[in-house]
């Protein structure tokens, strides 16, 4: 890519030429339940190539590849990869555009979520996916994750404070120095600032669970379900945080708490995965998926949105739209 004038990243709901996905590997991750979230991965990425999306499923091993080929169609293409979790959101490359719609790949620095998970792989494998892809590739010199922000296509990006200034990612950077990197290496020229993200979420508040951008200055922020739903304070601060910024505020619901034993899960409807053709939503066995999904799918009335298990991927510390990464199709513009 060439520097004409301005490069961005482009929003998710613009067009794509296919869709990462990260398959489950590895049983100490995903105690009790790996099997599960391989099947539930593999639904994701059969919905996805159903819809006339390529995908490309990410496997680890020889092992690993026979049991994803036992639960995927053969619309589903394999790559044998070195990876660790599977959250290709933030270890995948950021694919952005330039004025003239040229593409160019950024990786950032990873450090396990602020060293609590590094795993073989996971420092590498985004440069090995843009690499692959005839990317030309540029490194930059700050932690981030690709969960943790979530761009309109006009320039504006929302993230959480909890994330992006916590003293485990970048403890040299100042609010207004990250939002000058912000700018120049992604294009984003405002930043909503949301305060915490939910409740033990191990990422720190990633605002992938959060607060989504569904069009132009427009965020879907969930709301409280019932009197007993943990984060209502956290979707409150949210939403006030948003509209005094002049941004429209969509609601859906929250499935409410969602627990494993008596830890409050970071379940949230707002993980959904858009692409080209489709929206993924994660269920959780609430009494609220249904309406959970029918209030996306109004969000998206030019494409279809399904609604699909995801409770043994959230086990291991994500959903859908964590466990993938679009490649942006060439020809779109800021």
């Amino acid at each position: 890519m060439t520097q004409t004038g301005d490069v961005r990243l482009p929003p998710e709901w613009a067009p794509q030429d296919w869709l990462w996905i990260g398959f489950p590997h590895d049983a100490e991750e995903w105690p009790e339940v790996l099997q599960r979230a391989q099947e539930q991965i593999a639904a994701f990425a059969n919905a996805v190539a159903e819809s006339g999306q390529e995908v490309r499923l990410l496997v680890r091993d020889a092992a690993n590849e026979a049991r994803a080929r036992q639960l995927v169609t053969g619309n589903v293409k394999l790559e044998r990869r070195v990876y660790g979790d599977v959250w290709l959101r933030d270890t995948g490359p950021l694919v952005l555009c330039d004025d003239e719609g040229s593409r160019a790949a950024r990786r950032f620095g990873f450090n396990g979520w602020g060293g609590k998970y590094l795993m073989d792989g996971d420092q590498t494998v985004g440069a090995e996916l843009a690499e692959d892809a005839d990317l030309p590739l540029a490194e930059t010199d700050w932690i981030l994750e690709g969960g943790a922000i979530d761009g309109d296509g006009t320039g504006l990006v929302v993230t959480t404070e909890q994330c992006l200034l916590n003293p485990n990612r970048n403890p040299q950077l100042s609010r207004d120095q990250i939002e000058e990197r912000l700018k120049r290496d992604l294009g984003f020229t405002r930043v909503l600032w949301l305060g915490d993200g939910l409740i033990n979420d191990h990422t720190d508040g990633h605002v992938d669970n959060l607060g989504r951008f569904i069009a132009a200055n427009t965020l879907c922020l969930p709301r409280a379900t019932g009197s007993g739903d943990p984060n209502a304070a956290i979707y409150a601060d949210a939403k006030r945080r948003a509209e005094d910024a002049g941004v429209t505020v969509k609601d859906i619901p929250s499935p409410g708490p969602v627990t494993s034993g008596n830890r409050v899960e970071p379940a949230s409807y707002a993980n959904f995965a858009i692409t080209s053709h489709l929206v993924v939503v994660p269920t959780f066995g609430s009494p609220h998926d249904e309406e959970g999904v029918a209030a996306i799918a109004e969000l998206f009335p030019d494409r279809a949105t399904v609604g699909l298990p995801g409770d043994a991927v959230l086990a291991g510390g994500g959903g859908f739209h964590c466990a993938s990464q679009q490649m942006p199709s060439a020809g779109w513009r800021p």
